[in-house]
Order: structure tokens, then sequence, then C-alpha cells
């Protein structure tokens, strides 16, 4: 409690000493409605719902066979024919006598000690004159002779404007400065309206400048059928030349070449 001071109006000082709240009465209801509470809640959950009933599992079964049926006897006679203990063990026969003396096996005298045998004689040898190669006539063989290298002969072709038209050509040799097999030279050609050829210009390199350069000589060498008078004579015919270099190309030595 906390003691504080008013100002009355006649100015005397007051102290409030207030007693405590009886709680019991409250207390005592709490109790009596918790008791009411669950005795509802009781009556709900136990009485108008009662909880499931849960099914314990079977307890557990043990089956005798007896051999009071048939099929029970039946069972037992093939457990006892399948038994494996009896097949590891040796059985007697049904017919034998109870005491009968085992089967010896019967034991060579040679078994214990061993007989000395004899060598045996070597063995006669027949000499017979006989060779793998017996005497006869030397067979004769004809070498073959290798035929001779099929030569194709350097040519020249035109295509287009002047492919078929009749023309004359020098002798093609061709001197070249590889080893290598050279390739096609192809050139574009201008030829004028008498047939001879104005203007000569490398298209495709055959990979030797030197061949390149007899190639371009002897496309200027050939000469063409002259061209129908229809055409003026300043009228050149474009088209495209192809030399191709055959065995009879002349190859450089192989001395010239190393050095």
């Amino acid at each position: 409690m906390s003691a504080r001071t008013y100002a009355q109006p006649h100015g005397a000082l007051l102290f409030h000493w207030e007693r405590p709240r009886r709680r019991k009465v409250a207390i005592a209801g709490f109790l009596l409605a918790s008791l009411g509470l669950h005795a509802f809640c009781f009556l709900l959950f136990q009485v108008i719902y009662p909880p499931m009933s849960s099914l314990l599992p079977p307890p557990a079964r043990v089956s005798l066979i007896a051999p009071t049926s048939e099929e029970a006897r039946s069972f037992l006679h093939w457990l006892a024919a399948e038994d494996p203990a009896l097949i590891t063990q040796t059985q007697r026969p049904v017919d034998a006598r109870r005491f009968q003396l085992p089967r010896l096996a019967h034991v060579p005298s040679y078994v214990a000690v061993p007989p000395s045998l004899k060598q045996l004689p070597p063995p006669a040898l027949e000499k017979l004159d006989r060779f793998s190669m017996p005497p006869a006539p030397v067979p004769m063989t004809t070498p073959i002779m290798p035929s001779p290298p099929v030569i194709a002969p350097s040519a020249i072709t035109f295509a287009g404007a002047l492919q078929g038209r009749t023309f004359t050509s020098p002798a093609l040799a061709f001197h070249a400065t590889q080893h290598d097999a050279p390739q096609d030279a192809q050139f574009r050609v201008g030829v004028d309206g008498k047939g001879m050829v104005r203007y000569c210009l490398l298209a495709n390199s055959s990979g030797d400048a030197a061949l390149d350069e007899q190639a371009r000589h002897a496309l200027i060498l050939c000469r063409f059928q002259a061209a129908p008078r229809i055409l003026p004579n300043d009228k050149l015919t474009w088209a495209l030349a192809t030399v191709h270099f055959g065995t009879d190309l002349q190859l450089p030595p192989a001395a010239a070449t190393a050095s």
C-alpha cells in the first residue's frame, strides 16, 4: 500500500488504509466451473461419442500333424522319404542278414612286389633309297617380258566457242624442271577472224612456271580456219584452252635436281 496525501478543504492530511479484497469466493467459483467442464467433457467423449475400440492381433496358433487322417499320414511318409539325414548316411538293405561279413576286394601280388620288366629290343632300321626330290628333268620356265609402257602424248583441247573447230598446232615437246607430275594448264585465248591467236592469258597454272611458258608459246603458234565472212577481222572469239601434259614429258636429270 502506498500512502498518498490529499489536500482537504480544511487542510488536513489523511492516509487511506484499504483492506485487501477477499478472493476466496472467486477461487471457489473457478474450481466449480472446472469440475463441471470436466464432467461435461467426460459425458461428451465417453458416453455420446465413445472411443473406437482397437482389435488385438489374434494369438499364435500351433498346428500338430498327427497320424490320425490319411492326408496327415501321406504327408509324414513324404517327410520321411525326403529327409536329408537319411540320404547322407549308409543304410543296410532290407534283405541283408544281421551279421554279414564285408566283401573284401582282391589284391594281386604284383601290387605289393612290382615285377621287373624287360626292355624291348631296338627296332631294326631298314635303309630305303628314297629322296624328297627324285631325279627328274629340270623344268624350263620362259621369262615373261614386261610390256612396254603406253605413251600418252601431250594434247591441246579447246572449249566454248572454239570447241569442234579445226586447228593446227606445232609439235608438242615440253621440258619440265621438276620431278612431280604437273597438272593441266588452262589459258584464256582470244582468236581473231583470220584464225590467229591474238591473246593468251594464264587461267590455271600447272605448278611449273617453265611448263606454263612453253604451253603458252605452243598456243600462240596454233592456227584455226578462217571464220565466216559474217564476222569482221577485228572481232575476237574468246574460249578456254587446256594443255594436257602426257607421258612424253621430259623430266630433268636427278643430278641436276639434287644440285
